[in-house]
């Protein structure tokens, strides 16, 4: 009897011992988390901190460096801002055995002359800037006695007068404290960019006997536009007319847009000394000092035009044939 009360006993013991160990564990799992969210909440407010004085840093350091433009892109055009002219060959008067004056107007509404008109860098703005800037000279295309076509540059201009020449303008009447019309006087209105939408160009063609090339040679570039006077349309007239061979170096460093390609790497120079342009030629030197819309009207100045080409090549052509 008294083995079975001892072994009652030991069984007791162990039930009790064992449901004492299950509430220890209970308890220490429920306390676990607990004790982990205090430790991440602790480590949250260090990260809090630290990112906290980081800013501050970060702040107290852009405080006193001034502003730098990050790098739109992955490569920096370089190149162009930095481009040198190509100078011109050495034309002496004795090695020129041929020689034309040649008029060209060039349509940048034409699909191969659309970049010129580019909101990014339109050739009419790159004038303007650079004769604002005082690196070119703009001049007056009025016809003088000395310069009857009024391309010779004779008469320079101010930068002022020669933005207020792109200005349309507009006829203003003038009234007595009556309200009788006394008279009218021009106005000049706001200069659109858009408006310009071609270019006259002066060229020579000549043959250098010395390294036997017939080749164009650009002078003068002149804007050209349709003003309105006393509310109706003139025709397209020269607003200013700019020396080509000082323009060559601000238009070295201007960048040609391209729809095609992004990377051409082709400046404005580039463009008019490799003729990359479409133009219609509406003058060539003549004894008469004509127009071609002179003496042909409609389809006919087009085709003067293509048949005053066709004569220049057909010239350098000849040279060859034995």
């Amino acid at each position: 009897m008294k083995r079975t009360v001892f072994v009652v006993g030991i069984f007791l013991l162990l039930g009790v011992s064992t449901f004492a160990q299950r509430r220890t564990t209970r308890r220490t799992r429920r306390s676990t988390p607990a004790r982990q969210v205090n430790a991440s909440g602790a480590q949250g407010n260090a990260a809090s901190t630290t990112f906290n004085a980081q800013s501050a840093d970060t702040a107290r350091k852009l405080a006193g460096k001034p502003f730098e433009r990050p790098l739109d892109g992955y490569f920096k055009k370089t190149n162009i801002l930095s481009a040198k002219v190509t100078p011109y060959p050495n034309l002496r008067e004795a090695d020129v055995v041929y020689a034309k004056r040649i008029w060209r107007e060039i349509d940048v509404r034409e699909k191969m002359n659309t970049f010129m008109a580019s909101p990014k860098a339109r050739l009419i703005d790159i004038l303007m800037d650079a004769i604002s800037a005082g690196e070119l000279t703009a001049y007056d295309p009025a016809p003088t006695k000395d310069d009857p076509g009024g391309d010779a540059f004779s008469t320079p201009l101010t930068p002022g007068k020669a933005r207020a020449k792109l200005a349309d303008s507009t006829l203003i009447k003038k009234f007595d404290k009556d309200g009788n019309e006394i008279g009218s006087v021009m106005q000049a209105g706001e200069f659109n960019p858009d408006s310009v939408v071609r270019y006259r160009i002066k060229e020579d063609w000549v043959f250098d006997k010395q390294r036997s090339i017939f080749e164009p040679r650009i002078i003068g570039i002149a804007p050209m536009m349709k003003l309105k006077v006393a509310g109706l349309d003139t025709d397209y007239q020269p607003m200013f007319w700019v020396y080509f061979p000082d323009a060559r170096q601000v238009l070295a460093t201007k960048e040609a847009i391209s729809h095609n390609n992004d990377a051409t790497g082709l400046s404005y120079d580039d463009i008019f000394v490799k003729r990359l342009f479409s133009s219609v030629i509406v003058k060539v030197s003549n004894d008469k000092d004509e127009r071609i819309k002179d003496y042909a009207q409609g389809i006919d100045r087009l085709y003067e035009s293509e048949k005053v080409k066709k004569t220049l090549m057909d010239w350098e052509l000849d040279l060859w044939q034995y």
